[in-house]
C-alpha cells in the first residue's frame, strides 16, 4: 500500500472535479480525500495498492473533460491506516 498528496491546479474547481475524481477512486479501490483550496487549486490524498494509485495520479493530469490542469505537485506520504473510505472535504481556507 502507498499513499500520495497530491496538489492540482489549473481551471479544476466548477468542474466537477471533486466529484469526477471520487468516482475514479472508488473504481480503483482507493482510500483518501478530495477538497478545493482557497487558491483554485484542488487537494487529495490518494492512498491504495501502488499500480491502481499510479493509475489514479495518471487521471489526475487531465482530469474530467471540462477541466483544464496546468501543474501537479505529487508527494509521497506514509499510508494512513484511518482511512477507510474517499470522501469529499470542506474547502481549506
Amino acid at each position: 500500500m502507498i499513499a500520495r498528496h497530491l496538489i492540482i491546479s489549473g481551471r479544476v474547481q466548477g468542474v466537477a472535479f471533486r466529484i469526477r475524481l471520487i468516482i475514479e477512486a472508488r473504481k480503483y479501490q482507493i482510500v483518501g480525500w478530495v477538497r478545493n483550496v482557497r487558491d483554485g487549486s484542488v487537494e487529495t490524498v490518494i492512498q491504495g495498492a501502488e499500480e491502481e494509485v499510479e493509475a489514479l495520479v495518471q487521471w489526475c493530469r487531465r482530469g474530467p473533460p471540462d477541466a483544464d490542469v496546468t501543474g501537479l505537485v505529487v508527494t509521497d506520504m506514509k499510508p494512513d491506516p484511518t482511512l477507510q473510505t474517499f470522501e469529499r472535504r470542506e474547502t481549506r481556507l
